[in-house]
């Protein structure tokens, strides 16, 4: 009885499709022999192994020490923020801590003095690995969410960046995108990036704290609102082009864009009640092995697939010395439920096993490697078995490795990327400002004009001042007597020896004026 149970519980995952199991001892009739099974480690707190930066320098309060108010009491600014001081202080570490008793620590940035110019700050997470989410990213916030901000994500450990997530008061205004929620997004669009109001509209500060990317939501477009189909969305994680690479990332920057306001408009006379502060980052997900590991262990300050199917590296990405017959390919979770192994297997002679995949019919063997290697390969590939893309391509998903159009040219916009490069997933490397796979994109507050520019002006953020008006977010039209990027200075304020000439000037030609009446007078009388 209890082998038939240990049997059960044994298999049971594998049944359940949760591929936690990497091989197993079976026993055929040619005899005794390791079975393959895909496979991929637990879900975790992945906030426990990241590191943190905030940028610009100095947003960070405290350094010098600063009063702040909150929406509640905005007048009542008996609050302080003091770096030299622990009780007082809000380092960024304290977005990860365990909160003591239910007493919310937080980091905190400086307030908005500084109005009209923006308050900015990005907060970016780094696994130095690529990571899976398997719940949604919660943003905990205290005094108020943000009423615009943004979520980017980078698979290449930050050389590049792509949105994930708008959030916004009034999408349309603040980045030209209509609102949408993740639930009302279907099979054919599921991995589309959206602008969301659900986080941003104030709701008092002590009511509504989280700002979520909803993870579930998208898995429940094919695995039902329970998460039971499982199966399905396995499936479609496999078949459906960019799918799973959506859910998958090396590093997370959060982009604070405008704090809460307080459901009103800005209020210039009390500008120390607004400011970001960010009590927890929850971060839910699993190290990507590409199904060919189980576990995942911190090792040397990073995290570490223990890799099965003879393969090897961080990711698991190449196959072992010694077992390079075939070329390295990630696991699978077809055909349900135990999925493909695609383990690396053993070499055999050094001529016999050569595969080019369609794209070469000659090879060449090099003695000192003591390799055989592809020559000449076609259709845009490369590499010992014509595996890879050329520069300037990349992999097509949907495509067999052996299949003429495996590779597809990457087409980066020549002004906005910084070269013709891209990675895996056809995404260009942008210059500062532009976005969108191709870098024919700005961000929001950047002008396209032969490039991305930053917005100079805005009708927003950034305000001309004293008049003045904002000529396609690029320079302010100042009136007379204002000059400056945002007509912000006074002529006379800012060269008082040319007003003191031009008063100097007008009081001399008034005086000969007079004078010249005067004597004109005389002359009449005489």
């Amino acid at each position: 009885m209890l082998h038939l149970v240990a049997f059960l519980l044994h298999c049971l995952p594998l049944a359940m499709g949760h591929y936690d199991i990497c091989k197993s001892w079976v026993t055929t009739d040619d005899g005794p022999s390791w079975e393959f099974y895909a496979c991929q480690p637990k879900a975790m707190r992945m906030k426990d192994y990241v590191t943190v930066r905030v940028d610009p320098p100095g947003i960070t309060c405290g350094d010098p020490p600063e009063r702040f108010c909150t929406h509640e009491n905005p007048y009542l600014c008996s609050d302080e923020c003091d770096a030299s001081t622990p009780d007082l202080a809000h380092p960024p570490k304290l977005m990860f801590d365990k909160e003591d008793e239910g007493l919310a620590t937080y980091w905190q940035s400086v307030t908005w003095s500084r109005y009209p110019e923006p308050l900015l700050a990005n907060i970016t997470l780094s696994w130095n690995k690529s990571i899976e989410l398997t719940d949604d990213i919660v943003v905990t916030f205290e005094y108020g969410r943000p009423t615009i901000m943004m979520l980017e994500k980078s698979l290449d450990n930050g050389r590049t960046w792509h949105p994930y997530q708008y959030y916004a008061d009034d999408c349309m205004e603040a980045f030209g995108m209509p609102a949408r929620r993740v639930r009302d997004l279907s099979t054919t669009n599921a991995n589309r990036i959206i602008c969301t109001e659900e986080y941003s509209r104030w709701a008092g500060s002590k009511k509504e704290k989280n700002v979520r990317l909803e993870v579930r939501d998208r898995f429940a477009i094919f695995a039902g609102q329970d998460l039971r189909n499982m199966d399905n969305l396995y499936t479609r994680l496999e078949s459906a082009k960019g799918l799973k690479d959506f859910f998958t990332m090396t590093d997370l920057r959060m982009r604070l864009l405008r704090p809460a306001l307080g459901g009103t408009y800005v209020q210039r006379e009390n500008l120390y009640k607004y400011f970001y502060a960010v009590s927890n980052i929850e971060v839910t997900g699993r190290c990507k092995c590409n199904l060919h590991a189980n576990l995942c262990s911190f090792k040397e300050g990073s995290l570490q697939c223990e890799c099965e199917h003879n393969t090897t590296g961080q990711d698991c990405g190449k196959c072992k010395k010694n077992f390079r017959t075939r070329s390295w390919r990630a696991g699978s979770y077809l055909p349900l439920p135990n999925g493909s192994p695609n383990a690396c297997a053993a070499a055999g002679s050094a001529f016999g096993n050569c595969e080019c995949y369609g794209h070469s019919n000659r090879c060449s063997y090099i003695d000192f490697l003591n390799v055989v290697t592809c020559v000449s390969c076609k259709h845009n590939t490369r590499g010992q078995h014509c595996q890879h893309c050329r520069l300037g391509f990349y992999r097509n998903g949907s495509a067999e490795l052996d299949d003429e159009n495996v590779c597809i040219e990457c087409n980066c916009n020549q002004i906005g990327s910084l070269h013709d490069r891209c990675n895996e997933t056809g995404y260009c490397e942008c210059r500062e400002g532009a976005s969108g796979p191709k870098c024919d994109d700005c961000l929001p507050n950047y002008y396209w004009r032969q490039g991305c520019f930053p917005n100079v002006c805005d009708e927003e953020l950034l305000i001309c001042q004293n008049g003045g008006t904002c000529y396609q977010n690029q320079r302010c039209i100042c009136p007379a007597g204002y000059k400056g990027v945002l007509c912000e200075q006074s002529k006379c304020d800012s060269d008082n020896k040319a007003c003191n000439s031009a008063s100097s000037t007008y009081l001399s030609l008034t005086l000969f004026l007079i004078s010249a009446l005067i004597l004109q007078l005389r002359h009449l009388d005489f």
